[in-house]
């Protein structure tokens, strides 16, 4: 709870509403859809953690954990066969 007011304070202070506080990654944009699916089902980004939606922190994408676990199908890399 403390992290997250001081990277409140940190972003106010340098007028940003995205970043990186203490290497941590924050967002307090107002979520679009574009966003959210983005961050939450992304098949083009190999990070299992990506940059929360909206706050402190990170988020998973789901479609690389499921690709993790077996449950997708990678088409880019069978194709490459």
């Amino acid at each position: 709870m403390a992290f997250t007011v001081a990277t409140v304070v940190h972003a106010y202070r340098n007028k940003q509403s995205h970043g990186r506080y203490l290497n941590i990654p924050f967002d307090f944009r107002f979520p679009t859809p574009q966003r959210i699916r983005k961050r939450l089902w992304n098949p083009e980004d190999r990070r299992l953690f990506t940059p929360s939606i909206f706050g402190v922190g990170w988020s998973i994408n789901v479609h690389e954990a499921a690709r993790r676990l077996g449950l997708i199908e990678d088409l880019e890399h069978e194709d490459a066969r």
